[in-house]
């Protein structure tokens, strides 16, 4: 209910909490304000929070909107609420993104990114395989075309895959492994598998680290999974203009979409609709082992 201070107070499971100036706008151009924001986030909770719980989580606050100036925060603030979930891992006291109230509390804190690591906070062990399709240009079509070529690639691995947007102008694809292998293992079979994307597809795809030497190809990257790293969380938004959402799609879907026709406007309905399309990547039968791989790149040596 509205404040003196026009203010808006809240109960989520259980806790209080205020919401500060709710009609601030934070994505001006897609017209919404914090409150509006803070509704998609109660809309959207139980998936992202699946995927984010117990995971380390980077958050990219902006405190004036998405035009004005920002930060990434992974140390939780002092003046956080005793109630959020923490982890200490190298030195940080990381936030956990583990209940609907701390979404709320951070949306308040002006966090509209949440970035949240490849293993979970106690348990340096992958849960899937990662890899980040990175265009070097603004045009959407040639992540749309890498990601349909790696799919070939992993079905031929006969390793599942789910995709989902970046939120910006990428796909992130995920393999969900059976939680028994090293970072250093992954990145094996992830160097292996972008090597020779890049190898058949040299107009097309690089491996390139160095965004000076990528020219126009798209960058598959497989180094960002790696213990402490991040990618957005399924359902995260981006500070994007269009308040533009990391979505899960279909591998149809590919070639059709665009990033931008997923925001906090239309994620929601589709969510109803359709579904967690990322439900299969949390599912224990669908995890893949990476052993045949391993063996193969083992007697390369």
């Amino acid at each position: 209910m509205p404040t003196a201070a026009a203010d808006l107070v809240l109960t989520v499971e259980g806790r209080e909490l205020t919401v500060t100036n709710p009609q601030k706008p934070l994505w001006p151009e897609a017209n919404v304000t914090k409150w509006d924001y803070i509704r998609y986030l109660l809309e959207v909770a139980p998936p992202l929070l699946r995927y984010a719980k117990n995971r380390l989580l980077t958050v990219i606050r902006y405190p004036h909107g998405i035009h004005d100036k920002h930060f990434y925060q992974k140390n939780l603030p002092e003046y956080a609420p005793d109630w959020i979930a923490t982890s200490r891992w190298e030195n940080t006291r990381y936030p956990l993104c583990n209940d609907t109230a701390t979404l709320v509390w951070m949306a308040n804190q002006a966090a509209l990114e949440w970035h949240v690591s490849f293993h979970l906070a106690h348990d340096e062990t992958p849960t899937e395989l990662v890899f980040d399709l990175d265009p070097s240009t603004p045009e959407f079509a040639p992540a749309a075309e890498t990601a349909l070529l790696l799919k070939e690639v992993l079905d031929g691995l006969n390793l599942p895959s789910f995709v989902k947007t970046s939120g910006a102008s990428g796909l992130q694809v995920y393999i969900p492994i059976e939680r028994r292998y090293s970072f250093d293992e992954t990145r094996q079979v992830g160097q292996f598998v972008a090597t020779y994307l890049a190898e058949k597809h040299p107009s097309l795809v690089t491996i390139e680290r160095l965004v000076k030497n990528r020219g126009t190809k798209l960058y598959v990257d497989y180094l960002q999974h790696w213990r402490g790293k991040t990618l957005p969380a399924p359902y995260s938004t981006r500070a994007r203009p269009q308040a533009t959402v990391s979505t899960p799609i279909t591998w149809d879907e590919v070639p059709r979409i665009h990033p931008t026709d997923f925001t906090v406007h239309t994620v929601p309905p589709r969510l109803k609709a359709r579904g967690d399309l990322f439900a299969p990547v949390h599912d224990p039968d669908r995890r893949a082992s990476l052993d045949p791989i391993l063996s193969f790149l083992a007697k390369r040596r």
